[in-house]
């Protein structure tokens, strides 16, 4: 984990990159019937996208349908092309390729819904995307984020993929970072948790017997204490349900807005937010990290001291 004195050393938001690559070029084929095949597009989208000069080949824009690919060549598509065709006030789209979406939860979006409420969630707003963009395909969720919290999640563009992210988790997720607000002033700058979690509830070595827990591994560091509050960061050593709420309850120090909490909530949200995300390509193997700011309302709440107040 990063270590971090103040504030000023904030996490910025990096540029996503500009264009999708798509699996190096194997065999002779046709640019049409490569972009059906794997980049999983109608005939008409993959038309549309060459109309509007968005598929590169060797890092040269084509245009022609039955351009000859040969072995070796890279084929890449615009990604501002596609971003034109999400609009969506509850989650931000911030990578596409053939296999992975990756997008920025906000805070009050369900990931994903169940069968006794129906209600519109991260993964039913990325169906429809997908389908209206002519994929005729749907999305497939990977791992959970509480509805309250906000933050980056992964999610698979076929049953393949997801299940090789979920095998592999420890092995292809290489970092899964939150920023959080708890309660109270933490004592120490830095320190690890560890416990054994079923669903989020901590059993002790003599239950052991009696249940299947998963090892669960958090390091935090405190960076800022204000009003009564600390601003600290939460990597996950292992990622497992409810893993951040239940550790910060172990230390005395509950996350802001945690439903199990009666404490006061200052944000009206639980004060969660996954912002750093660093993986390998489930595919290509190719190393990948995501960065986003923290949110505003969690800077503006350790803002000013109490002292300043008066």
């Amino acid at each position: 984990m990063r270590n971090r004195n103040n504030t000023s050393d904030r996490p910025r938001a990096r540029r996503a990159d500009q264009y999708t690559n798509f699996p190096t070029v194997k065999e002779p084929i046709e640019l049409m019937d490569f972009l059906v095949t794997k980049g999983c597009m109608s005939r008409n989208k993959v038309k549309a996208l060459l109309t509007h000069r968005a598929i590169m080949v060797d890092k040269k824009i084509t245009t022609q349908y039955n351009f000859e690919l040969r072995p070796g060549m890279v084929v890449q598509m615009s990604r501002s092309h596609n971003q034109k065709d999400f609009k969506s006030s509850q989650i931000k789209l911030l990578y596409e390729d053939a296999y992975l979406i990756v997008v920025e939860k906000h805070e009050g979006v369900p990931a994903v819904g169940n069968e006794k409420k129906r209600e519109r969630t991260v993964l039913s707003i990325l169906d429809e995307y997908v389908k209206r963009t002519g994929k005729q395909r749907r999305v497939y969720g990977i791992h959970r984020l509480d509805r309250e919290a906000s933050g980056l999640m992964i999610f698979a563009k076929d049953e393949r993929t997801k299940k090789n992210l979920q095998d592999n988790w420890e092995r292809l997720v290489r970092e899964r970072t939150f920023v959080a607000i708890v309660e109270g002033e933490m004592e120490k700058e830095h320190g690890v948790v560890s416990s054994w979690l079923v669903d989020g509830q901590v059993y002790v070595a003599e239950a052991l017997s009696n249940y299947s827990p998963d090892k669960a591994v958090t390091h935090y560091a405190t960076i800022k204490r204000a009003n009564g509050y600390s601003l600290v960061e939460l990597e996950l050593a292992h990622g497992r349900k409810e893993q951040t709420r239940t550790h910060m309850q172990a230390l005395n120090h509950p996350i802001v807005g945690d439903p199990d909490c009666t404490r006061e909530n200052p944000l009206r949200r639980m004060a969660l937010h996954g912002f750093r995300l660093g993986l390998i390509h489930p595919v290509t193997g190719e190393p990948m990290t995501f960065e986003i700011p923290y949110p505003m309302n969690f800077r503006k709440l350790l803002m000013h001291s109490e002292e300043e107040k008066k």
